[in-house]
């Protein structure tokens, strides 16, 4: 059996993974609802397989992280900086957010960004149970018609996309699976 620390669990062939996790990362926030497979690294419980392959794709020193509820651990914690260097902050200073929707609430303690800088502003990574393409519809940007995801909470992700164009970006993980939701991305409930 494979003792985890924070040196285990990266990136095998960094280059390589990096990149394929890169271009999965970026095609889902691209093409809302759209779910693809993420891998390359193996991070401490309780994070997913997407979830670290995102952190350890999209973070590094010039990106803060903000780890909630159950996955602000040692071990997590430890992982993370070994790997990316990427500092660890508060929710209100944080580039990324990684939890459990529930964890990671309320959203108004992210940035949304400013009018001058609406890049400037969280991107959550939401670990989930499930994640389907069933449940809510968006449309928008990126979106051939309709596209459908489940999505743990659509009044509050609703309200966000009214924020438009601040507002907060999101990524949903579950084991290998990855998702995102853009701000842009109009939402109606399942129906």
């Amino acid at each position: 059996m494979t003792v985890q620390n924070q040196f285990s669990g990266g990136f095998q062939n960094a280059p390589i993974e990096a990149a394929h996790a890169f271009r999965a990362a970026m095609t889902v926030m691209a093409r809302p609802g759209e779910i693809r497979r993420i891998i390359g690294t193996h991070p401490p419980a309780p994070l997913s397989v997407a979830a670290g392959t995102l952190l350890l794709t999209l973070c590094d020193p010039d990106t803060s992280v903000f780890l909630a509820g159950g996955v602000d651990m040692d071990a997590v914690r430890q992982w993370l900086t070994f790997h990316t260097g990427a500092p660890l902050v508060t929710a209100g200073q944080a580039d990324f957010a990684v939890g459990t929707w529930r964890a990671l609430m309320p959203l108004g303690q992210f940035r949304i960004g400013t009018p001058e800088y609406p890049d400037r502003s969280a991107t959550l990574i939401v670990e989930c149970d499930d994640l389907n393409q069933a449940g809510a519809t968006l449309t928008g940007p990126g979106i051939k018609g309709v596209a459908r995801l489940s999505l743990p909470d659509i009044p509050t992700l609703r309200a966000n996309a009214a924020l438009y164009p601040l507002g907060c970006d999101f990524f949903f993980t579950c084991g290998d699976k990855v998702a995102a939701l853009p701000r842009s991305t109009q939402i109606k409930a399942e129906g």
